[in-house]
């Protein structure tokens, strides 16, 4: 398998900056044994069953880019550099590590402050990051980085137009409740409360997991055999609960559908060692591209990713690659929105 095999042409107009509104109304592709249908997510409950169970991922994106300034006294007496900073994750001695810009203009223990209550100290830097150190932690860090940072919109988005507050609710999904993503779960940025009710009412189950999507789901493929590409490693949980009600959605002849490529990764994880669904939690660096076994999801939901990416690869792993190519091209004829603010597609490969 080569890098190219996952490529395709892309009109840049076709890059969504902002998410339908309101978001049940984004366009929905489904894909199943009889053919492709255009729909709108909405219609979501004509291809679910009762009895099926959607997988969602409740990990709470951060607002991680801060901006800033680096304060120095020197020679020439007080100097400032403006900073701009992605926090990427936590580590285990309560510092960040994180993307500094630009990182050449400060050093180890200096200071940059980000509002009147935010400051950070660059504990050390090293492979292009740097470890910081917030003057707040618990419930003063939250309140003080939802004040002081902007969402961590895609580059793709952000090359075309700064974060501003409505991203803080856009790019949240409305059932988020574990701090600790720097990109959102997109696909779940389709539901609101009412479609969710009306799921519900349908028959269809829901379970929670957490994978916490690292800015790392970003990088691209740069190797032309894409079987050598290592995956950036991200800190997901299945839960004992979450795994029983996966289990018993299986033996009960349901349907178990993530919600999104996340929440996908992460239940394959958890089945990994077994063969079926167990609790699971810790880092997951899994790679899937076409010829791997899935042996938890039946189907997916998922956005329209970018061309080249390892998300083009699990859902060609998913779907099959030639269905993925008629897909997109069908996505790209009728227009519709493209990445994490686009539209939707439904892959059910079985029915």
């Amino acid at each position: 398998m080569k890098l190219d095999d996952f490529d395709f042409h892309l009109p840049d107009d076709l890059i969504a900056t902002r998410p339908a509104n309101p978001r049940s109304s984004a366009r929905l592709l489904v894909s199943d044994p009889e053919g492709i249908t255009d729909a709108v997510v909405t219609d979501i409950c004509k291809w679910l069953r009762p009895g099926d169970r959607l997988v969602l991922n409740d990990t709470k994106v951060l607002p991680a880019r801060l901006f800033g300034a680096r304060h120095r006294e020197g020679p020439e007496g007080a100097t400032q550099a403006k900073m701009e900073v992605t926090l990427l994750e936590p580590q285990a001695d309560g510092t960040w590590m994180a993307l500094v810009k630009p990182l050449k203009k400060v050093r180890d223990g200096e200071d940059i402050v980000f509002s009147d209550d935010l400051a950070a100290t660059v504990v050390s830097r090293a492979d292009g990051q740097a470890a910081l150190k917030f003057n707040l932690s618990g419930d003063d860090f939250d309140a003080a980085l939802g004040q002081a940072g902007a969402m961590p919109l895609p580059p793709y988005i952000a090359q075309k137009r700064p974060a501003d507050e409505q991203d803080k609710k856009d790019y949240q999904t409305v059932w988020a409740r574990v701090p600790g993503a720097v990109a959102a779960p997109t696909a779940s940025l389709h539901f609101d409360d009412a479609l969710l009710a009306r799921l519900k009412e349908h028959g269809v189950s829901f379970t929670h997991v957490t994978l916490h999507v690292g800015a790392g789901t970003f990088l691209p493929v740069k190797v032309d055999d894409v079987t050598k590409h290592k995956m950036h490693a991200e800190w997901g949980e299945v839960t004992e609960q979450a795994a029983v009600e996966i289990a018993e959605t299986k033996s009960n002849g349901g349907r178990v559908i993530p919600v999104g490529t996340t929440a996908l990764r992460l239940i394959e994880t958890a089945a990994r060692e077994t063969g079926a669904i167990v609790p699971w939690c810790g880092e997951t660096d899994i790679f899937i591209y076409p010829g791997f076994n899935f042996r938890v999801a039946d189907g997916l939901m998922t956005n329209f990713h970018l061309p080249k990416s390892t998300l083009m690869m699990l859902v060609s792993a998913f779907a099959g690659t030639q269905r993925i190519r008629d897909i997109y091209d069908h996505a790209v004829a009728e227009k519709y929105r493209f990445f994490s603010y686009g539209d939707a597609s439904l892959l059910l490969p079985n029915g």
